[in-house]
């Protein structure tokens, strides 16, 4: 997956081989911001100035600009899987959401970012 970063906010890119150009919108918000290159250089380009632009916007409207994540995350898991993550997590002497924090960071390729970044 090809992706980019810029300000907190992330956005996904895809190429449309009909119309021969890069495209991507920022991830994680409601709002639809997207943008568009022909070149790699193009596209890094009008992520940043659509970011930049989204912020500025919001700001010109008296908005908050949306933040890309909360922090929160709530979902079901079957109560085996729950009970089993619980009693994992006091194995390893952790509460449930830092050892959950961990696996998560650790599946989505993060491993201990989450970590550091709490420590600093």
């Amino acid at each position: 997956m090809n992706t980019m970063t810029h300000r907190g906010y992330h956005a996904r890119i895809e190429y449309d081989g009909d119309d021969e150009l890069f495209f991507g919108r920022i991830t994680g918000i409601q709002d639809v911001v997207g943008f568009h290159g022909d070149t790699v250089a193009e596209l890094k380009a009008a992520f940043h100035d659509a970011v930049d632009d989204y912020i500025d916007a919001c700001a010109r409207i008296g908005k908050d600009p949306q933040k890309p994540y909360s922090g929160k995350v709530m979902f079901r898991v079957d109560p085996e899987t729950h009970r089993a993550a619980a009693i994992a997590a006091d194995l390893a002497g952790k509460s449930l959401n830092q050892w959950a924090e961990e696996v998560l960071a650790r599946a989505a390729g993060q491993d201990n970012d989450a970590q550091v970044r709490k420590a600093s």
